[in-house]
């Protein structure tokens, strides 16, 4: 599918999230708690599901031949240590978690006031619905932002919509996101909403990216980036299944770290 102009797929798949995200506020007030627990539930398993797609691209054949076989394991590794290590230094968690509750806060100025015994009800619990306002909302934010940000139709779509090889792969994206959005925020609320924000960045500058490159990022790295990305979407499910709450957000300078191992070891 031919687009109008670069950047036409992403624009198509932020006003997908919105309309997801939209339907989600909408539908979720009308289930119980538990209904969302469960619906949070399916959702991790899926994204435990996407995760390990994504993860075996290690086996790649193209990464295997530029780097040789048994290697990418240990690029994975190394990308995952080097960039845990400069996440925790730059306190990316604290930071985006930072950001997040300031968004929120402006964003609940128009909200109505909690009521005491609304505010009592939500405890320290995992259950999403049990979660505070500011909770919620940084929990749906960062979820959802790095669902939607990481993977193989993040980068490879971005990338075709800039050279103009059509956005093809980015409606697939848009129509994926389209129902994840929808369930996620039924369960986590208008925190899925502004991570339309974030597909925009992201997305936008990939886009860029490949219209000044005027070629495609070498497939080997991109496998190995797609492999890191599914290791941190499997974070992400164990945070909503409730098993762990791992520092995810600590460990994205991974997906940097990669591409660069790969080239330097091809």
């Amino acid at each position: 599918m031919e687009a109008a102009f670069p950047g036409l797929g992403t624009l198509i798949n932020v006003a997908a999230v919105v309309v997801g995200a939209l339907s989600g506020m909408a539908l979720g007030h009308r289930l119980g708690d538990h209904v969302r627990s469960v619906v949070t539930d399916a959702l991790g398993l899926v994204t435990l599901l996407v995760a390990a797609l994504s993860a075996v691209q290690v086996t790649a054949p193209e990464l295997q031949e530029a780097v040789g076989t048994g290697v990418p394991v240990l690029i994975v590794l190394g990308s995952l240590v080097i960039g845990g290590i400069t996440g925790s230094l730059l306190h990316i968690e604290d930071r985006l978690t930072a950001l997040a509750g300031r968004v929120q806060a402006y964003a609940a100025r128009s909200a109505p006031a909690t009521t005491g015994t609304e505010a009592a009800d939500h405890g320290a619990s995992d259950d999403p619905s049990a979660l505070s306002p500011r909770e919620r909302f940084v929990q749906g934010w960062l979820t959802t932002s790095l669902l939607f940000c990481v993977g193989p139709l993040t980068i490879l779509g971005s990338l075709s919509d800039g050279l103009g090889r059509g956005i093809d792969q980015l409606v697939l994206k848009s129509t994926l996101d389209l129902f994840a959005a929808t369930a996620f925020a039924a369960s986590f609320g208008i925190g899925v909403l502004f991570s339309a924000v974030s597909v925009a960045v992201v997305q936008g500058c990939l886009t860029l990216l490949g219209v000044l490159l005027g070629a495609v990022v070498p497939e080997a790295q991109v496998a190995a980036l797609t492999a890191v990305g599914g290791l941190l979407l499997i974070g992400i499910a164990l945070r909503l299944l409730r098993l762990r709450d791992l520092p995810v957000a600590d460990l994205l300078p991974a997906l940097l770290v990669a591409p660069v191992l790969v080239a330097l070891l091809s």
